[in-house]
């Protein structure tokens, strides 16, 4: 296929890119053993604090040899460090706060650095009794000069595990802090480089003379938040500014001649620089997952578990770092930084992406603005093809640009022209949507055009076998322009192809005749079979001149002709064995053929399928996968139940904004390429997807990975264009653009880790993995990336790492277990053949694939609320409608009350057996009494009824992506109450899997395993 405009205009048909050789760079050496204490104690464990009596210390020492304090007794001490010096014959400086008869830096041996948690404490005190280290003894007259080179080995402090300080940065006042600028004279003595002391409680810093006591018990904050921190007390003086976004290191601390200043101070075996350390003290979060080590009860209480109640959370800080990027609806990051080495990506195990809604619905006033460069054309790099974007920079008096993504030097165009001001902005910067705004849309020229823009085409291929008619599925209020009859199977002829086509609106007496007729033209039918392969071909060889949007109604399995499909599956020794993936790709290589014709033309494919029995979605779920498209499964489809959602859904179809005759292609900062792609298109070059149409329901998701071995830049940016015909027939280019930083610090990227890109990716690869492994494999790949994530993550902080019974994971990830748990038990991971239907597993992977990340994060964890109390609730109106959500598990469930499940595709009204007659008489009237599931609900007399129903549609509003179906289901009534709803609440044990606590337990237990 040639590639329209442009996009590809320097590129073959797979184009590769140019071979350059990167850059040698030294890299920097990482550290990655901060000494950071624990977020809130969690679990029966956090016993009260006790206080001993304040004792002064006969000496000093700079660290404690007793073992590390852990729990909520530990005295808040924190040891001082010895400074150190780069020139070891200059003499030590002479210190003011060294005790009596001893110098300025005590003379420790090589074999007393031990680290703390391989020495035994010399003496154990009875309980509330204190603890009188020994004291150090020099020979008689001795005055131990400053080590000239010795290695240090980490030295674990004594912490409490509270809150951390909310700015490790900022210095209290009082302290001594090295002078800023050097006196080249030193006549004065020099002072001893102290350890930094915040005022935070927990974590005060005791020069050598002074008297350590335990903190006082109302002064210390153990506040328990739910996976983070209680507030903590300011400091008392910020004498430098803290890290705004964690992005801009904070500037290092002057120090004398000769001795490194804090950044600098780094001993063997110890964390990074306190900087570095800020992002992750801000964001860590642990749970207590065990009281007595080897106990059965995990004393882990599970109503502390993380959960997303509050829906999809974003990070903040990223909008606020960059307000240019483009809204985080069209592009999401799996973090919202980059590492700058391969080291680094190696040890981040989660994936390393992006998720793509390029035609994202934006709220009012909130538009893509379109931009005209007529007659100039449009503004991009001369050499990477970029586009304008706010990230570019004016130079030369606004006569040159340079690219943002490959830092060329382009001229700027005469009539592109205009001055910079004294800031050097060009003066005409708030009249340039394109150089203020992070997603704009360009009207493309001729140039950018393959052939003249087609008009939007709807094709309908509607199966009219004996079950079609008998389910119903022709009464539908279907838009069918023509329908064609096929009498030679083999032998397809179309004699006059633009002749079945019409006009809609020309034609529309014509077409609504036809629709009414539909039903009764085909109710004397008893053909069984389907000849659908043969229909295909015809429906492309009408389409492919123009190219549009298939749209296949299909209810029987494929029997006559080319693409006959045969019934499989039902054979249960396959499941569980080598060949079960099979059962899950399409079976008839004609499928993915007539998919990569029907791109090659532009024709996009959506398949309704009606149908309880087997149709084999594997193999027709082929032409959507391939084209675009999507799949939509009725299972047991009825008219009288199902008419609704099909018409919504339709409708939707039918009207949403749609790209037609797309390429989209992601351009990368330099050192960046794009790895692979995952979703619904055809690749059509090694960076550039086809889309014959595309719509604002689309998500696509890529991994990333690093050309080079070591990126130079602080900023990388990314940039994705779409190049299709609107359905108003004009030729455009919408263009979203984002930067992210680059970072040299693991912690940082876990700290700025998006949870729902993540996930989205994550699901992307489970599915994809079950069209080549078992089931089982699919949901062991996602554990797995899970702990090594948590593992890596725990592993940056040395004092924990020793703590068994604590889950330590980032404050950004702390719902990625639960979600986690949630995609291995959806339809197309969950279990075996018992547990979902072939057709069912494989049209909700199809779906999956597709979905933008909120709506993936509603259906794996949908919501759960009690609506009985606002319903009786006098004088309540529809737009105050806010409770809470609840766990998804049973324990939520009141037998007393009325609940709402909704998943973003189906709406599950749970009724308890102990509701109250009056609101279910008043929602249901005598119907309560039958079988619910022939109860269709509907607004009655009454105002609990007009409530509900006011609610439910409320919700629809909200996200009209799909129509929500009520089912309603009574406590108690198997299986019914079993299939749509106790086999969702996924926090539950249910189908052989575990529920959330055991879950919990199972990561915490494998994450300790060789750590």
């Amino acid at each position: 296929m040639n590639t329209m405009g442009t996009e590809n205009s320097n590129s073959g048909n797979f184009p590769r890119r140019p071979a350059s050789s990167p850059p040698t760079f030294v890299a920097a050496s990482q550290s990655t053993t901060p000494f950071l204490s624990s977020g809130p104690v969690i679990g029966p464990e956090a016993s009260a604090f006790r206080s001993t009596t304040p004792i002064a210390f006969q000496t000093s020492r700079p660290f404690l040899p007793s073992a590390p304090v852990v729990g909520p007794e530990a005295s808040g001490t924190r040891p001082t460090q010895t400074g150190r010096y780069n020139d070891p014959s200059m003499p030590p400086p002479q210190s003011s706060h060294a005790p009596p008869g001893v110098g300025s830096f005590q003379r420790f041996r090589s074999p007393q650095f031990q680290s703390t948690g391989q020495l035994a404490p010399p003496h154990i005190s009875a309980p509330g009794q204190p603890v009188f280290p020994p004291p150090i003894r020099h020979p008689a007259g001795h005055v131990p000069s400053p080590p000239v080179s010795l290695p240090l080995r980490p030295q674990i402090p004594s912490v409490p595990m509270g809150s951390p300080p909310q700015s490790i940065n900022q210095l209290p006042s009082g302290m001594n802090i090295p002078p800023s600028s050097l006196d080249s004279s030193f006549s004065a003595p020099r002072p001893t480089l102290q350890t930094l002391q915040t005022s935070c409680t927990g974590f005060p810093g005791n020069p050598p003379s002074a008297v350590i006591q335990p903190p006082p018990v109302q002064s210390a904050h153990f506040v328990t938040h739910q996976g983070g921190f209680g507030p903590v007390p300011p400091t008392t003086s910020a004498s430098f500014p803290s890290r705004q976004g964690g992005y801009v290191p904070p500037p290092p601390v002057a120090a004398p001649l000769g001795v490194y200043s804090r950044e600098h101070i780094r001993h063997q075996g110890s964390g990074p620089p306190m900087g570095a350390v800020q992002g992750l003290a801000e964001d860590f979060s642990s749970l207590s997952v065990a009281s007595v080590p080897g106990s059965i009860d995990p004393g882990l209480d599970s109503k502390a578990l993380p959960r997303p109640l509050d829906g999809d959370v974003e990070p903040e800080s990223f909008a606020d770092t960059y307000p240019l990027n483009c809204d985080s609806r069209y592009v999401r990051f799996t973090t919202c930084t980059m590492p700058n080495s391969q080291s680094l990506v190696s040890r981040w195990h989660l994936p390393l992406g992006a998720v793509v809604c390029p035609l994202a619905e934006a709220s009012d006033g909130e538009e893509v603005p379109v931009v005209n460069f007529t007659p100039s054309g449009i503004i991009r790099c001369r050499i990477c093809r970029t586009y304008v974007n706010p990230y570019v920079t004016f130079t030369d008096g606004g006569r040159k640009w340079r690219c943002n993504i490959c830092a060329w030097l382009n001229d700027v165009l005469g009539d592109y022209f205009a001055h910079l001001d004294a800031s050097g902005k060009r003066v005409d910067l708030n009249e340039r949507p394109e150089l203020t705004k992070g997603s704009v849309e360009f009207i493309a020229p001729v140039e950018y055009m393959h052939r003249r823009p087609m008009p939007p085409l709807y094709f309908f291929l509607i199966d009219v076998s004996i079950s079609a008619v008998k389910s119903g599925m022709l009464e539908s209020s279907l838009v069918q322009p023509q329908m064609m009859v096929v009498s030679d199977l083999d032998d397809l002829f179309v004699p006059l192809p633009d002749d079945l086509l019409v006009n809609l609106s020309e034609s529309r007496i014509v077409v609504d005749a036809f629709l009414d007729s539909l039903s009764s033209m085909f109710q004397d039918n008893v053909n069984v079979e389907s000849a659908f392969g043969p229909a295909l071909k015809a429906a492309h060889m009408v389409m492919r001149q123009l190219g549009g949007k298939l749209l296949i109604f299909q209810n029987t399995l494929p029997s006559l002709g080319v693409g006959r499909l045969r019934l499989r599956g039902d054979d249960l020794r396959v499941y569980g064995t080598d060949k079960e993936h099979a059962l899950r790709r399409a079976e008839d290589p004609f499928y993915k053929q007539m998919a990569a014709d029907c791109t090659k033309y532009q024709i996009s494919v959506n398949i309704y399928v009606f149908s309880d029995k087997y149709t084999d979605i594997a193999s027709l779920g082929t032409l959507a996968k391939y084209t675009g498209g999507q799949v939509c499964y009725y299972p047991s489809f009825h008219s009288a139940i199902h008419k609704e959602k099909l018409r919504h859904e339709l409708a939707r179809d039918l009207t949403r904004e749609t790209a037609w005759e797309a390429i989209m292609r992601i351009r990368c900062g330099k050192g960046l390429r794009v790895t692979s792609y995952h979703g619904n298109f055809m690749l059509h070059s090694t960076d550039i997807i086809a889309l014959p149409a595309v719509d604002c329901d689309k998500a696509f998701a890529m991994q990333f990975t690093l050309e080079e071995t070591l990126l130079t830049t602080q900023t990388v940016y990314f940039q994705v264009g779409l190049l299709f015909t609107s359905s108003s027939g004009e030729r455009r280019i919408r263009v979203h653009t984002a930067a992210i930083p680059v970072v040299a610090d693991l912690g940082e990227m876990y700290r700025q880790a998006d949870t729902g890109a993540v996930v989205s990716l994550l699901c992307r690869l489970a599915i994809e993995k079950t069209l080549s492994y078992k089931l089982e494999e699919a949901r062991n790949s996602i554990q797995q990336r899970i702990i090594k994530a948590l593992k890596e993550y725990r592993n940056l902080y040395a004092v924990q790492h020793r703590l068994v019974g604590r889950m330590i994971y980032p404050e950004s990830l702390k719902f990625l277990p639960l979600y986690g748990l949630a995609l291995c038990k959806s339809i197309p991971l969950r279990g075996g053949y018992p547990d979902a239907q072939l057709d069912e597993r494989c049209a909700a992977g199809h779906t999956m694939m597709t979905l933008p990340v909120k709506n993936l994060l509603q259906l794996l964890y949908p919501n759960l609320v009690r609506i009985d109390e606002f319903l009786v609730k006098a004088y309540s109106k529809t737009n105050e409608f806010k409770v809470s959500r609840l766990p998804l598990t049973a324990e939520s469930l009141d037998s007393r009350g009325l609940y709402i499940y909704n998943d973003g595709f189906r709406f599950v009204i749970w009724f308890g057996r102990m509701l109250s007659p009056d609101i279910a008489m008043n929602l249901l009237g005598q119907d309560f009494a039958t079988d619910l599931s022939k109860v269709i609900l509907c607004e009655r007399d009454g105002e609990m009824s007009r409530k509900l129903m006011a609610i439910l549609e409320k919700i629809r509003v909200a996200d009209p992506s799909y129509y929500q179906l009520c089912h309603l289901v009574r406590q108690g009534e198997q299986p019914r109450e079993g299939f749509f709803l106790l086999a969702n609440l996924v926090e539950d044990q249910a189908g052989g899997m575990n529920g959330y606590l055991d879950w919990i337990l199972q990561i915490h237990r494998q994450v300790q395993q060789n750590r």
